[in-house]
């Protein structure tokens, strides 16, 4: 089938669209990026988005507002990836707002019906709610998906996404996944260079200005004690924690170069993504990173060089590039809602069962699962 995944992440780049060709193999998938683009925010929705985000508070008027215009600006990037290809269905993340996964609260906006007029097909949606109703953070849920797809029985591997946030999927070579936030991966960077550069610059391309400063260790020290980092799994974080209020509680940040700044924060990054892998014990690790971090050399450097034994790589070397990674992901849990099967992982996101999740907002359904039960049957066969 064809199928298209939609995912804005907490860096806020735009919306990532993926036109993916997906086949049932026995349990597994077969998956095919046919298309991939990032459609950056229109500038007035974008202002309107970072307005309803913390620290600001918003109103709920603002956030139904956003609802209907992100749903809108969603179904013109389903529209444009899929060009003239047919498409079964769209699996559609949406943009998290708020997510506080401790008291299971997460919400995500992006219109779904919105999404379903502009491409006249099944939508699928609202992935975090049924994991945050069986008792879990409603994150991270990509991990499902990178068990399925990734797990290998020869080597362990951990597959890490560097957005706005870091979290990781630990896959022991025969053992049970388990993932969590690490905590900021390019959310403290960018809004640090944004805010030195008046919104010139929002982020360190490819780690230039880490890799020209030097890491203040005493401030690094600081940040670090941070309570996130010293929490036990399951744990979830965001934009509420890690937004650019963050910054604010180091006074001693204010006093460095934006080279040293950088390096400091990249520092950040990789000491606790480095941290977090380091403490599963995992037997010299294959690590494939993707997100947009994942084009910061500077970034992947410090990582490597904090996990010895370690290979550090990124998703491009086993077929999913670095960007369209998470979008191709909610394309297969959008597959599984259908199949009405369960896709969290209770161990990563403290859920008291394994559910299915997803919403689905119907077109042509019947036929859509006619077709989809033949392709299943087939794949078993």
């Amino acid at each position: 089938m064809n199928v298209v995944g939609l995912m804005s992440g907490t860096s806020l780049d735009g919306i990532d669209a993926a036109l993916v060709r997906i086949e049932p193999r026995g349990r597994s998938y077969d998956v095919e990026l046919l298309r991939f683009e990032t459609f950056a925010f229109e500038p007035d929705l974008a202002r309107s988005l970072r307005d309803a985000l913390p620290p600001h508070e918003g109103s709920v008027a603002l956030a139904a507002a956003l609802h209907g215009a992100i749903g809108r600006a969603f179904g013109v990037a389903a529209r444009a990836v899929a060009g003239s290809a047919h498409v079964d269905f769209v699996a559609s993340h949406g943009q998290t707002v708020w997510h506080d996964g401790e008291r299971h609260v997460t919400l995500q906006l992006g219109d779904a019906f919105a999404i379903r007029e502009a491409m006249r097909a099944t939508v699928c949606y609202d992935f975090r709610s049924a994991d945050c109703a069986a008792g879990g953070h409603g994150a991270p849920l990509v991990p499902y998906v990178d068990a399925l797809l990734f797990a290998d029985s020869r080597e362990d591997r951990v597959l890490l996404n560097l957005g706005g946030i870091a979290n990781a999927t630990l896959l022991p070579a025969g053992g049970e996944v388990w993932a969590f936030d690490t905590g900021p991966a390019n959310m403290a960077i960018d809004a640090f260079v944004s805010e030195r550069t008046r919104g010139e610059t929002t982020f360190d391309r490819d780690g230039v200005l880490a890799g020209g400063g030097r890491v203040d260790d005493e401030l690094l020290a600081l940040m670090l004690t941070d309570g996130y980092f010293a929490q036990a799994p399951p744990k979830t974080t965001g934009r509420e924690r890690f937004g650019s209020h963050f910054l604010t509680r180091f006074e001693r940040l204010e006093r460095l170069s934006i080279e040293d700044g950088a390096a400091t924060l990249t520092e950040l990054t990789a000491a606790s993504v480095a941290a977090a892998i380091a403490s599963a014990n995992l037997d010299s690790p294959r690590v494939l990173a993707g997100g947009g971090g994942a084009h910061n050399s500077v970034l992947l450097r410090r990582i490597a060089a904090r996990l010895p034994g370690a290979r550090v790589e990124t998703t491009d070397v086993v077929g999913f590039p670095v960007d369209a990674k998470e979008a191709m992901a909610f394309a297969v849990l959008g597959y599984e809602t259908l199949r009405g099967r369960p896709s969290n992982v209770p161990a990563a996101t403290g859920a008291a069962r394994a559910v299915p999740l997803g919403a689905i907002a119907a077109y042509d359904l019947r036929e859509l699962l006619k077709r989809m039960d033949v392709e299943c049957r087939n794949a078993s066969s």
